[in-house]
């Protein structure tokens, strides 16, 4: 499954999660079995690659999500996390919050 997480950088070890109005590039992370598999970064989400994004996780549920939900993602917002390692780690254990309508 593919996760999007908006960051400030393009060191998958020190990146950090960031709102939408301040993203330097969008980090697509190849998550399978429990573990990450790649993460890759990109300045426009939109050329990614793959067919489906199953995930975007936001700094906040203050961010316009919308657009993603459109798009059929399912999105969900950190609550304290905020490297890229940290965030998939709650991921894995559901410690993220879930934005509905």
């Amino acid at each position: 499954m593919y996760i999007l997480v908006p960051v400030d950088g393009t060191d998958a070890d020190h990146s950090k999660i960031t709102p939408l109005a301040n993203l330097k590039q969008w980090a697509l992370v190849d998550f399978d079995a429990g573990s990450i598999k790649s993460i890759n970064f990109y300045a426009d989400r939109t050329q990614t690659g793959v067919d489906w994004i199953d995930f975007v996780i936001l700094e906040s549920k203050f961010e316009n999500y919308m657009d993603f939900m459109e798009e059929g993602m399912m999105v969900l917002v950190r609550r304290e996390e905020e490297t890229i390692e940290d965030i998939i780690e709650a991921f894995k254990f559901k410690e993220l919050d879930e934005i509905g309508l």
